[in-house]
């Protein structure tokens, strides 16, 4: 099969494991490194391919997309989620969608370490000092230590489980919030749950944000939760975009509450050619979605994407989101 890789920026794929398999198989692959988000350029990348395979979740596959990949009969997704992708097209149009996932049983994960990754840069100026240091100066920063400071974690999940429990090493008083389930097992560990929403954006110093990006939870994060923060906090963004209001952010980083934030996550990736507001700013520290970036990682989701495709090839497709796809091609 003629199989496209696409928005595999760091080249990761051919370094992995399961790069070997796919030559194996003998199937013809192609490798795109470029970032876009120009759709015509999915459809020139991808157009006379069996197979195309997404490299976690970039430029949406419309319908109108699809329609010109006459030849396209499979997706696979590195990851479960798949919320970029039109499954219903995929199905009118005969194309098999496969989505999955790592167990999610390691105690930390690669987010929530970029996420103290960005808490730490940011609270002692790391990259501001480091360009003036090699510009011939000495430090001119105070920084903030984290040491009997709040920090607020908003949804104790997988990851936002173990930001907490760095936090408690730090030495920090670790404030929790989010739904009812989350809470629960915020207590069971020992964590203090805020008394209310209000009281945990008032009282944190730094919030690290571990929100699911869906339908429910979309513009969560409202302008009035931000206005009540500390104008010396810290919001660090490591989950999705969308779950912050759209332009809440920048209008409360603008009037200076939040003081200051770190974000890994925008409302359409990738950003190209520096076109971001928060970009301008010098009160927000951005890095380009490097929380998934990482060795282990790669080799989890490549493996994933790359055994969807073999089982796909073989009459046999695992982890299929639209079933009724299959025959239609």
């Amino acid at each position: 099969m003629k199989i496209a890789v696409i928005h595999d920026y760091a080249d990761a794929l051919r370094n992995t494991r399961a790069y070997p398999k796919l030559q194996a198989a003998g199937h013809q692959v192609t490798i795109y490194n470029d970032a876009y988000t120009d759709p015509a350029r999915v459809v020139e990348q991808v157009k006379g391919c069996d197979v195309l395979l997404l490299t976690q979740q970039r430029v949406v596959i419309t319908r109108k997309i699809l329609e010109q990949l006459p030849q396209l009969k499979f997706i696979s997704q590195t990851g479960r989620n798949a919320s970029h992708v039109d499954v219903a097209a995929c199905t009118d149009h005969g194309i098999v969608v496969s989505a999955g996932g790592h167990d999610g049983k390691s105690p930390y994960t690669t987010t929530g370490e970029l996420a103290w990754a960005l808490i730490l840069a940011s609270l002692r100026h790391v990259p501001y000092e480091v360009e003036r240091f090699k510009a011939g100066n000495w430090h001119s920063t105070i920084g903030t230590r984290l040491s009997g400071a709040t920090l607020g974690v908003y949804a104790f999940g997988h990851i936002g489980s173990g930001v907490a429990r760095v936090g408690r090493a730090f030495g920090m008083n670790v404030l929790c919030w989010g739904r009812e389930g989350s809470l629960a097992k915020a207590k069971a560990e020992g964590f203090e749950a805020a008394v209310s929403r209000e009281a945990f954006f008032e009282q944190s110093d730094v919030i690290s944000l571990h929100i699911p990006s869906n339908k429910s939870t979309q513009g969560i994060i409202t302008a009035d939760d931000l206005a009540r923060m500390k104008p010396t906090a810290l919001l660090v963004n490591t989950s999705r975009a969308p779950i912050i209001a759209e332009g809440a952010l920048v209008a409360a980083l603008v009037k200076g509450r939040p003081g200051f934030a770190a974000v890994d996550v925008y409302e359409e990736e990738p950003v190209v050619g520096g076109n971001h507001p928060l970009l301008k700013m010098k009160n927000a520290l951005c890095t380009p979605h490097l929380g998934y970036s990482e060795k282990a990682s790669y080799e989890a989701i490549y493996d994933t994407g790359v055994e969807q495709i073999l089982a796909y090839a073989s009459g046999k497709p695992i982890n299929v989101l639209n079933a009724e796809a299959a025959g239609k091609k």
